[in-house]
C-alpha cells in the first residue's frame, strides 16, 4: 500500500550498497507491477531456531525485462520502450520501501545508457544490471536462439559513460556476463569480467542456463582470485532459474553475494490464471475455482481499501472475535455420571466443564461466547454465555450445531469442542496465528503408542521434515494433508484437540463448502455414512481436497478430552 511505504528516493537508493557492506547473502525477487511489488515487499516467514525467533524476507526487488514485457503481452526483445519501463518502476517503488535492482537489458548504446542511469538514479533505484549482448537482445533462457555478444571494449566504454553521469556513489552499475549463454568458455567470461572491472563496474552477474552448477562455481572461484589480483571487492550475482536445486547456503558458500529469483511471481500468476479460467469453463461456475483465488478482501487489504478499524477488527486477537462451543449431543459413554445433564455441565473439582472453558477464554480476553445446546437444553447454564439451541441435534452432527451459530462467524471465530480442558496459553498461541484456518494439533501421538478405546481425530502433516536441509521450523509450513478418525495411528503425525481458529475469510470458506456439500451431495461423505451427518473433520478434509490451505498449530500436551470416566478421574486429580 502506497501510504504505508512512503520513502524518498535518497533514503531508498543507498540501501542495497549498505546491505552489501554487511557481507551476507542478499535475497532478491522480481516484481512486475504494483500488486506484485506489495506481495514481494511484504513476504515474510517466521519460525524458530534453537528456541529463538527467526524470520526471512526478501531484501530487494528485481524489475525484470522479461516479466515487464510479458505482463504487457510482449516478447522479451527490448521492444518495450524505456519510458514504459520507467512507469512500471515508479509504480512498484510507490508501494514498497525495499531497494530495487533494474534489469537494463543491453542498456542501448552509450548515449541511451547515460539517460537510463540518470533517470533510474533520480527515481531512487539502487542498481541497474546490463548484459553484454548486441541490441536488440534475445532472452537468454530460450534454447536455439542465436546470442551475439558485444565487443567487451565497447561494453566497457558504456560502463564508463554510465559511471561518469551518475551523481551519487550509492547507485550501482552491474555487468551481466553472457559468455556461457553464448556457448563460450570460462576463459571468455573471465576476460570480460577483468575488462568490466577495470572499467569501473560495481559488480558482476554471471548467467547460465545449465542445470548443472559447474560453470557457475568454476567462474565464482576464478572471480574471487581475479578480485584478489586486482585488489577489488565487487559483489557477484547469480540468477538460479535453471539450477534451482541449489540452496542459498550453497550459493553463498560458492562465493555469490546476491541471488535473484528473476521471474517467479509472473510465472506463478500465469499458471494460476490459466488454471482458474479452465476451471470455470469446465464447471460452468466459479465455486470450484475459489480455492485457487485470493479472497477479494485480501486484495482490498493489500492495496489499502480497508480502513484501519476494519482490519483491526478482522485480524486482531481482540475481544471482538467470537467463540462457538457446539454442545448439543448426548454422551452415551458418560451417561451414568451425567444424571440427565449435558456433558458441558459435568463438574470437575467443584466447577462445571463449561465454566472452566469460559474462564480460559476470558483469560485471553474472549468474552463473546456462544454455546449451541440440544440435549437437556434446559439444564445448560453458564454466566456470560449466550445459548442457542439445535432442536434437531439427534438427526445431525456437531457440524450442524456449529452452523446454528453461523451469524457469529462473520468476523472470524474460535471453535472449541464442549468436552475439552486446556491450558490458557494454548488459546493465546492460537490467537497469534495469522493463517485463515488453523487447527490446534498435539504432537504427542508421535511419541507414545496408541492404546485404543477412543475415536481420535488424527492428523497427517502435509510437509515432512527434511533433516538434511531444514534448520528452521516455520509456522507457515504446518499444513494438514489428512484428518479423521479412521487414519491409522502409525501414519498420524498429530491429534486434533478440538480447538480451531477461522479468520473472516476462513469462516466464509467453511460456510460456503458446508452449504455446497449439504445442497449437492448424497450418501457417504468422507468418514460419515451419510452427508446429512457429516462432521467437522469431514468438512475440513473436503476443504483440503478442494485446495484450501488448512494449517495447524503444534502443541505438546497441555489439554485433556473428557471422554471416559477415567478422564474425569484424571481431571479431578489435576484440578
Amino acid at each position: 500500500m502506497t501510504l504505508l511505504n512512503n520513502i524518498l528516493p535518497e533514503a531508498r537508493r543507498g540501501k542495497l550498497a549498505a546491505m552489501l557492506g554487511e557481507k551476507r547473502l542478499i535475497r532478491v525477487i522480481e516484481a512486475h507491477n504494483g500488486l506484485s511489488g506489495i506481495i514481494a515487499g511484504g513476504a515474510r516467514v517466521e519460525g524458530e531456531e534453537k528456541g529463538e525467533r527467526v524470520s526471512r524476507e526478501f531484501d530487494a526487488l528485481w524489475e525484470s525485462s522479461l516479466t515487464d514485457s510479458a505482463s504487457k503481452g510482449h516478447p522479451d526483445i527490448e521492444v518495450v520502450g524505456f519510458d514504459s519501463r520507467l512507469a512500471t518502476i515508479q509504480e512498484i517503488l510507490a508501494v514498497t520501501e525495499k531497494p530495487m535492482i533494474v534489469d537494463g537489458d543491453t542498456g542501448g548504446d552509450a548515449n541511451n545508457f547515460e539517460y537510463m542511469v540518470s533517470k533510474l538514479e533520480r527515481a531512487g533505484v539502487s542498481a541497474v544490471i546490463i548484459e553484454d549482448k548486441v541490441f536488440p537482445k534475445r532472452n537468454s533462457l530460450e534454447a536455439g536462439v542465436s546470442q551475439t555478444l558485444q565487443d567487451p571494449e565497447v561494453f566497457a566504454q558504456k560502463i564508463r559513460r554510465g559511471k561518469q553521469v551518475q551523481l551519487t556513489e550509492e547507485f550501482l552499475i552491474i555487468a551481466r556476463i553472457e559468455s556461457f549463454i553464448a556457448g563460450l568458455p570460462l576463459e571468455d567470461a573471465l576476460m570480460r569480467a577483468r575488462t568490466y572491472l577495470l572499467a569501473g563496474v560495481d559488480g558482476v552477474m554471471i548467467h547460465s542456463k545449465s542445470k548443472s552448477p559447474d560453470q557457475l562455481f568454476s567462474f565464482a572461484e576464478a572471480y574471487r582470485a581475479l578480485l584478489a589480483e586486482l585488489g577489488l571487492n565487487k559483489p557477484l550475482i547469480c540468477v538460479p532459474t535453471t539450477y534451482n536445486h541449489l540452496t542459498e547456503d550453497e550459493l553463498a558458500e560458492a562465493g555469490f553475494d546476491v541471488v535473484i529469483y528473476a521471474n517467479h511471481l509472473l510465472r506463478a500468476a500465469y499458471q494460476a490464471m490459466t488454471e482458474v479460467t479452465r476451471n470455470i469453463l469446465l464447471n460452468q461456475r466459479s465455486l470450484e475455482a475459489d480455492p485457487l483465488c485470493a479472497p477479494v478482501r485480501e486484495i482490498f487489504r493489500a492495496v489499502g481499501f480497508l480502513d484501519v478499524k476494519e482490519k483491526d477488527q478482522r485480524d486482531g486477537p481482540s475481544s471482538q472475535m467470537a467463540v462457538i462451543i457446539p454442545a448439543a449431543g448426548e454422551d452415551e459413554e458418560l451417561k451414568p455420571l451425567l444424571n440427565g445433564r449435558p456433558k458441558a455441565m459435568l463438574e470437575i473439582a467443584g466447577r462445571t466443564l463449561l465454566d472452566r472453558q469460559v474462564a480460559s477464554l476470558a483469560a485471553n480476553h474472549l468474552n463473546d461466547i456462544t454455546v449451541v445446546a440440544g440435549y437437556a437444553r434446559d439444564k445448560m447454564r453458564a454466566e456470560g454465555v449466550a445459548i442457542l439451541e439445535n432442536k434437531d441435534y439427534k438427526n445431525g452432527s456437531m457440524m450442524h450445531s456449529l452452523m446454528v451459530a453461523r451469524e457469529k462467524m462473520q468476523n472470524g471465530f474460535l471453535m472449541l469442542y464442549a468436552d475439552i480442558l486446556l491450558e490458557d496459553h494454548i488459546i493465546a498461541k492460537l490467537l497469534d496465528c495469522r493463517e485463515d484456518i488453523v487447527l490446534v494439533a498435539d504432537n504427542t501421538t508421535q511419541y507414545h503408542k496408541y492404546e485404543g478405546g477412543k475415536a481420535l481425530d488424527f492428523i497427517v502433516s502435509k510437509r515432512k521434515h527434511r533433516p538434511t536441509r531444514r534448520k528452521l521450523s516455520f509456522a507457515g509450513e504446518s499444513l494438514v494433508e489428512r484428518i479423521g478418525a479412521t487414519i491409522s495411528p502409525g501414519a498420524a503425525t498429530h491429534e486434533f484437540i478440538g480447538l480451531a481458529r477461522f479468520s473472516r475469510t476462513g469462516a466464509e470458506q467453511l460456510v460456503a463448502t458446508y452449504e455446497d456439500c449439504i445442497g449437492n451431495f448424497q450418501g457417504r461423505f468422507h468418514e460419515a455414512e451419510d452427508v446429512a451427518r457429516l462432521n467437522f473433520t469431514d468438512i475440513i478434509q473436503e476443504m483440503i481436497d478442494r485446495g484450501f490451505r488448512v494449517h495447524f498449530l503444534e502443541i505438546h500436551q497441555g489439554w485433556l478430552e473428557i471422554h471416559q470416566a477415567e478422564d474425569l478421574k484424571l481431571a479431578n486429580e489435576f484440578l
